[in-house]
């Protein structure tokens, strides 16, 4: 059955209008991107299979786009708008971020976090530079590869929240496991980037492990 013949209620686009978009699900959401389907499938349809290949919307989003297309009515222009969203959702996140005091605003600087390291397959290791104020500086990507005390160098971290003045540092880094639980290391390279920033009077605010569908916060747990 085509959407079209589906009850104007429970029809994705109008039950967003009446209800908002969190009332839809995921399927229904991606549908409303989709805007069609293909012969005998619905945009809905068509959603739904994409989320059952690739299991949920972080593993879709993080698809290559040979993988992505390789589904039936899916093309390189669904790609191409698909990344642009993605894109367009980070930075509006970003300025969010950087509109007032980081510390006062906790979700927007974990949602960025989230979207940007979420489903990479290889550990990325970020740096989110404050002020005096805990206004942003600037986000960036520092390190990538297996990380450890040894291949995330203090001296480094130490010499570019020099070269931006920055007052206190928020670290980030995922788990393309999926695990959001600290290991060892991870708790040795947080003590070690700690008190190599305390020598210049930088403090380290944070601590976020990205994994899946989950965030986990050192401060949270304690663990600073």
């Amino acid at each position: 059955m085509a959407i079209t013949d589906w009850p104007a209620g429970e029809r994705p686009r109008e039950k967003l209008l009446q209800r908002g978009a969190s009332s839809l699900s995921d399927a229904e959401l991606l549908a409303i991107f989709l805007r069609t389907g293909v012969v005998g499938k619905s945009a809905v349809d068509l959603a739904r299979e994409l989320l059952t290949r690739f299991g949920n919307l972080t593993q879709m989003f993080a698809a290559s786009e040979k993988l992505f297309c390789e589904t039936h009515g899916i093309g390189q222009a669904t790609f191409v708008q698909l990344q642009a969203v993605l894109e367009m959702s980070r930075r509006a996140l970003q300025e969010e971020m950087r509109s007032g005091d980081a510390l006062n605003s906790p979700a927007a600087v974990r949602d960025y976090l989230q979207l940007l390291l979420r489903g990479r397959e290889q550990e990325v290791f970020m740096g989110v530079f404050l002020d005096a104020q805990h206004r942003v500086i600037a986000a960036e990507e520092m390190f990538h590869g297996t990380l450890t005390q040894t291949s995330v160098y203090p001296r480094e971290v130490v010499k570019r929240s020099l070269a931006l003045n920055a007052a206190a540092v928020i670290f980030a880094h995922n788990h393309p496991s999926g695990v959001a639980e600290p290991s060892q290391s991870d708790q040795m390279l947080t003590d070690a980037l700690k008190q190599a920033l305390a020598l210049v009077d930088v403090r380290v605010l944070d601590h976020f492990i990205v994994a899946g569908t989950g965030c986990l916060s050192f401060a949270e747990k304690g663990m600073l």
